[in-house]
Parts: structure tokens; C-alpha cells; sequence
């Protein structure tokens, strides 16, 4: 991983979405740091394995449907819970836009801007300066279907690097899932490779033929698939001109969780953790949500998981006898060589 890579994420920065043209989020500030060693008692039952999410190699048996995908974890690690602002920081972009949510929300209801209506206006949304994670994203449905059995890569007598690999549907059972339904239908109509089939479902093509390729409204069916499984809800909210849907944490206990499995995985912690969780926290990196999972930690320990990750990127995305090992797939590898370059694909 390149070290302006690893320096842009520790920035916390975050930028607008390309990848989802009909979403619209309105940035978000820093929360307050919060303490992750002890493991909420409540929502266990939303807690992570590779047993629990993957299917059994075809022996017929169904996955819960109340478990997180892997794009509705990354895209629950970037929503900003309901945190109260630090007051006394400098203000940024971000800030004010907030500041400027929050007036409107304080208007209608007669009362002065206060830290509470800020941290209220703001959760519920992604950063509007994340122009990464829409990008993530489609790389993570090809993780989780190649978890399920559902896509693999087409064996060749040349070795080609993972990303150049290309794809076939061994498998176009109903995953359950409405959103990786619909990207097996689309991948049945084609054999493109790893990195190809991230570019088409992005909407990154100039080809006419190819743009129907193209997986709209991601983030926002996401965030639906979220609140159905009683982890986000949904509010309409009034901005100057217009009324927008946001969506708020419902279940904190379940984010809890997840960010204790991603700091236990980075810091050493517990068992040594499975190929859903190393695929959790190398699309979390890249679509620059990390950070939210990190806020808890003392300077030396955020150093120490960054380092990690970027150990586990290269480890995974070159498939180690290690990565092999822990169940990682050739198209897990793929995507993982292209997270490791998204400095120069964005």
C-alpha cells in the first residue's frame, strides 16, 4: 500500500459519492471518543463468523436473514451516530454544513443552534466528501457472492494477476438478498474480470453497451436492507428547501459490535479473525470509513491498526499460502488488489 494511501486515510477525511449520482448525504464532524473493550451484553445475536454468513457449499441450508452483509457493514461502520460535536475544534467544511442542518432543524422547532441539534442533524448520514465508498462497495457484493459460492474465476492456463482474472456465476441460486441478486443476473449476461466488473457496476465505462451494467442506488438500498433488519430506521428531515431521508442508527448495540470485532482484529485480539472480517476491515480502509471504528483509541494504538491493515491488504490481496489458509478467494484477492490502488483508479 502506498504511503500517500495510508497518510489520506489517517486524515479522516472523505469525499463525494461518484459511484451513486441519486444519493445525497450531508457531511459529518468528528465524535467523541468512546471505549471499546468491553463487548455490549445486548444484539449478540448480530454478531459475525464466517460459519454464520456463509452458505454450507451447497447442502441446501439458508442464511439468517437478520445478518449483516458485508456492504451493510461498511456502510453502517460510515453512518455517524448521534455524538455530541467537540465544541472548541477548528471548524471545517463539514462543520458548517452540519451547523447549517442543525439551524434549520432549531428554527422549526423555536430553539438556539445547540450541540445536541447538531448531533442530531447530523446522524443518519454519510460524509458528502466520500467519493470512495460507493467504489467499496461494489467491490464488496463481489466478496460476498464469492463467500456464497455464487461467482468464482474462470481457470486459465495463464497466470494472470487476480484483478485481470476473469468471472463466471458457478451458481444463480436466490441468495436472499435482493441487491446481490440483481448483480448475478447482470455478471450472467457477461465474463468480465475482477477489476472490469467493479468499473461496469460503478458506472465507470464509456461504453454504451455496458451501462446497463450498472448498480443503481446502491447506498440508499443498503440502508433500506438495514432498516428491514431493524438495525437503521428511516426519518424524513426538512433542509431549507426540500425534505430528505436519512437514516439514523436504531440498534447501537450491533455497530458496537462491529467496530469491537475490527479493533480486536487489528490489535490482536481474541481469535485470529476469519476472511469476512479481513475483507470488513480492508473495504472499510478504503472507503475511508476506518476511522469511525478507531475514534476509542490512543494515538500508538491507531498506529498499530493501520500498520496492520496494511499488512493484511498485501498478505490477502496477493493470496499467501497464509490467505489461502484462512479461506480467502481468488476474487477476494482481486478486489483486495484493487482497494490497494485506489489512489490512482479515483
Amino acid at each position: 500500500m502506498s504511503t500517500g494511501l495510508v497518510q489520506r486515510r489517517r486524515g479522516g477525511g472523505g469525499g463525494g459519492d461518484s459511484g451513486d449520482n441519486q444519493d445525497f448525504d450531508i457531511p459529518s464532524a468528528s465524535v467523541r471518543k468512546q471505549s471499546f473493550e468491553t463487548p455490549p451484553a445486548a444484539g449478540a445475536d448480530r454478531s459475525t463468523t464466517a460459519a454464520s454468513y456463509d452458505e454450507d457449499n451447497g447442502k441446501g441450508a439458508k442464511l439468517d436473514k437478520n445478518k449483516l452483509t458485508l456492504m451493510e457493514e461498511v456502510l453502517l461502520l460510515g453512518l455517524k451516530d448521534s455524538q455530541p460535536c467537540v465544541l472548541w475544534a477548528p471548524l471545517g467544511a463539514s462543520d458548517i454544513l452540519a451547523w447549517a442542518l442543525a439551524a434549520d432543524v432549531a428554527f422549526q422547532t423555536a430553539l438556539t443552534p445547540s450541540t445536541h441539534s447538531v448531533a442530531l442533524a447530523r446522524q443518519g448520514y454519510l460524509s458528502f466528501w466520500n467519493d470512495n465508498i460507493s467504489y467499496v462497495l461494489r467491490g464488496a457484493i463481489l466478496m460476498e457472492l464469492s463467500f456464497r459460492g455464487r461467482i468464482g474465476t474462470i481457470k486459465d492456463i495463464r497466470k494472470r494477476p487476480f484483478v485481470e482474472r476473469l468471472v463466471e456465476v458457478v451458481d444463480d441460486r436466490s441468495t436472499g438478498e435482493v441487491l446481490l441478486d440483481e448483480a448475478v443476473r447482470i455478471m450472467k449476461q457477461d465474463k468480465q474480470s475482477v477489476g472490469n466488473w467493479i468499473d461496469l457496476m460503478s458506472g465507470e465505462t464509456w461504453n454504451l453497451m455496458k451501462i446497463g451494467f450498472q448498480l443503481k442506488q446502491v447506498r440508499e438500498r443498503i440502508a433500506k436492507g438495514l432498516v428491514d433488519k431493524g438495525v437503521l430506521r428511516t426519518e424524513k428531515r426538512n433542509f431549507v428547501l426540500f425534505d430528505m431521508a436519512t437514516h439514523p442508527v436504531a440498534d447501537h448495540s450491533a455497530k458496537e459490535i462491529l467496530i469491537k470485532r475490527i479493533v480486536d482484529a487489528l490489535l490482536g485480539r481474541g481469535p485470529i479473525p476469519d476472511r469476512r472480517t479481513i475483507a470488513l476491515v480492508c473495504a472499510a480502509y478504503a472507503a475511508n470509513v476506518l476511522e469511525n471504528a478507531l475514534v476509542g483509541l490512543s494515538h500508538s494504538q491507531r498506529e498499530v491498526a493501520y500498520e496492520k491493515v496494511d499488512e493484511i491488504i498485501l498478505e490477502h490481496a496477493s493470496l499467501t499460502d497464509k490467505a489461502k489458509s484462512m479461506g480467502t478467494t481468488e476474487i477476494m484477492a482481486g478486489v483486495l488488489s484493487v482497494y490497494q490502488k485506489m489512489d490512482s483508479i479515483l
